[in-house]
């Protein structure tokens, strides 16, 4: 029977994952496939170290570019992680003809036009359905399952940490910092968490989803992100008495010929299957013209969770390798190069809503007068209003929600109320989707 021949750069809690994975399920594996998976070589700086399986001491170097120009090696995994050097490895890699597996978000969100670009040169795959949701079958379903469908939206909890922050925050009312803490402690959170808490990680993969469903140039720089650290318990709360749940959701949708395209902490109503999703899953929400509204739901990360999609990769290519006289079987961003064409993304501003806000104002007559007269002026209407006389730090809290209302028109409003002498502190603001479709 035929080998697949692959090279792994990266030995970490990933790369150790799919060595497991290769190891157990390697007769599974075979028979799906029609061919062996032969894992080479295993490069990374770290060579001593136990990961927890057992590999050969002959496969392990310390040089990715005994992986890299291995003649033998058909397919090379990237799961370092980092922009370089897996940038530099990967472009060596495509240059040596390998085809490419990887779980780089990052790396793809920043690079990836060029790296595809060459890949199309050089007649290449690369595969990267653990970048985007861990192990959930998504990039896949993507472009393969959904190819009949014109996607509409995509609404997606799509970093782990900060979802598992704001469920704790939630369920038990304790402050952002404090579960940080925790999430830092069992390991749900990195030392430094500033890409999972302000949306950067959600934004990556964002970037990637986008290209994918609806076929537009889109940079990671061009989408609107923004993080979880100013949410309180008391915002929670106070978003439960509307009947909604916050969440940081990573938004995509179509709206008059323009994109939206935006990462931050969105009010969503308690009865969507999206608010029911804790702790740290994933799930996104996909709505298409024929098949309406499906649901991916799974762990978004994990040794092994990822490791599955890895392989899964891993298997796509060498099925691929075994009918490569026919050509490639799927372009590898779902849309034929010649048909990508460049969405205009509208502008943050442009952007319509509904708003969510909580003042802190000093107790003093017509104060609220003063707040309804500023948003009316800006063409926002209020929906509902909650002052419950709770002094916070010496002030009121006032929570408002507004019907639609345009960013712009919203942004002046909020700091021509900020600069009332009332009104102590910054205010805090969430928008808020209703229609999640």
């Amino acid at each position: 029977m035929r080998e697949i021949k692959v090279g792994l750069i990266g030995f970490g809690t990933v790369g150790a994952g799919v060595v497991k994975i290769l190891q157990q399920n390697s007769e599974l594996i075979e028979k799906r496939m029609g061919a062996k998976v032969a894992l080479k070589r295993i490069a990374d700086i770290d060579v001593r170290t136990d990961r927890g399986v057992k590999v050969s001491p002959g496969l392990l170097t310390k040089r990715a570019e005994e992986v890299i120009g291995d003649p033998g090696i058909d397919i090379v995994m990237e799961l370092m992680g980092g922009i370089e050097p897996a940038r530099t490895f990967i472009r060596k890699a495509i240059q040596n003809r390998k085809h490419i597996v990887t779980a780089n978000k990052a790396l793809l969100a920043l690079h990836g036009d060029e790296l595809f670009a060459l890949a199309e040169r050089h007649g290449v795959d690369i595969n990267f359905e653990a970048s985007v949701g861990g192990g959930i079958p998504l990039i896949r379903s993507i472009k393969e399952g959904l190819v009949a469908n014109r996607i509409q939206s995509i609404f997606g909890i799509l970093n782990g940490t900060s979802n598992y922050i704001l469920s704790k925050m939630t369920d038990e009312g304790r402050s952002f910092r404090d579960v940080l803490k925790e999430a830092q402690h069992m390991g749900y959170a990195e030392a430094d968490p500033t890409y999972d808490i302000e949306g950067i990680d959600a934004s990556h993969k964002l970037t990637l989803l986008i290209r994918l469903a609806f076929g537009t140039r889109i940079q990671f720089k061009e989408i609107f992100s923004g993080g979880i650290s100013e949410i309180t318990p008391l915002d929670i709360q106070f978003s439960r008495e509307f009947g909604y749940r916050i969440k940081l959701l990573a938004i995509a949708k179509l709206d008059g010929g323009k994109m939206e395209a935006r990462v931050h902490p969105t009010m969503i109503p308690e009865h969507h299957l999206l608010a029911t999703v804790d702790g740290v899953y994933n799930a996104i929400y996909i709505n298409g013209d024929a098949i309406g509204p499906t649901l991916f739901y799974g762990q978004g990360a994990g040794q092994m969770a990822t490791g599955s999609a890895v392989v899964s990769d891993l298997v796509e290519l060498g099925r691929n390798l075994l009918i490569r006289a026919t050509g490639r079987r799927v372009p590898l961003l779902s849309f034929q190069e010649s048909a990508i064409e460049k969405i205009p993304l509208k502008k943050m501003d442009e952007v319509v809503v509904p708003f969510y806000m909580r003042f802190s104002a000093l107790d003093r007559p017509s104060v609220l007068s003063k707040i309804s007269g500023i948003l009316g002026k800006h063409q926002i209407s209020i929906s509902s209003v909650i002052q419950k006389g709770r002094q916070v730090n010496g002030a009121v809290p006032i929570v408002m929600m507004t019907h639609e209302a345009k960013e712009r028109d919203f942004d002046r409003a909020l700091k021509e109320i900020d600069r009332l002498g009332v009104i102590v502190g910054k205010t805090l603001f969430i928008r808020v989707e209703n229609e999640l479709e």
